[in-house]
């Protein structure tokens, strides 16, 4: 199943609300059940939703609430790929882009770059803003 680009916003969306309601089961959904995720080079490293499941809180939760904003996405039909531009806050605040590979309609892969600061979105990208 080839996911529209309408599509891939409202699974991208999902993800983070997920993330921001503190329910790791609607993120991990999103995922596939082989999925990898990755910081590169290999910052972070989970496989499988399982793993990721309990990455992103599990039954108990984060001890730290998470906020996931999306300032940017992108998504090529054809090839199934997506890239989105986001603030991550949980312990410390990063700015960053992931690309994502979807297959059969769940994100099969995961990679993000990332850059810890303590500035807001706005000022970060403030001699570039788009």
């Amino acid at each position: 199943m080839n996911l529209t680009t309408r599509e891939f916003e409202l699974l991208m969306q999902s993800v983070a609300d997920g993330w921001n309601e503190g329910n790791a089961r609607k993120s991990a959904e999103c995922f596939s059940e082989d999925a990898i995720y990755v910081e590169p080079p290999g910052k972070q490293l989970y496989r499988g939703r399982a793993e990721l499941y309990e990455f992103f809180g599990g039954e108990v939760g984060t001890d730290i609430p998470m906020k996931m904003t999306w300032h940017h996405l992108a998504f090529n039909e054809g090839d199934q790929i997506g890239f989105a531009e986001y603030t991550f806050q949980m312990r410390g605040k990063y700015h960053g882009v992931v690309v994502v590979k979807i297959e059969n309609g769940l994100i099969a892969r995961w990679r993000e770059y990332q850059h810890q600061t303590e500035l807001d979105w706005e000022t970060f990208t403030e001699h570039n803003p788009f």
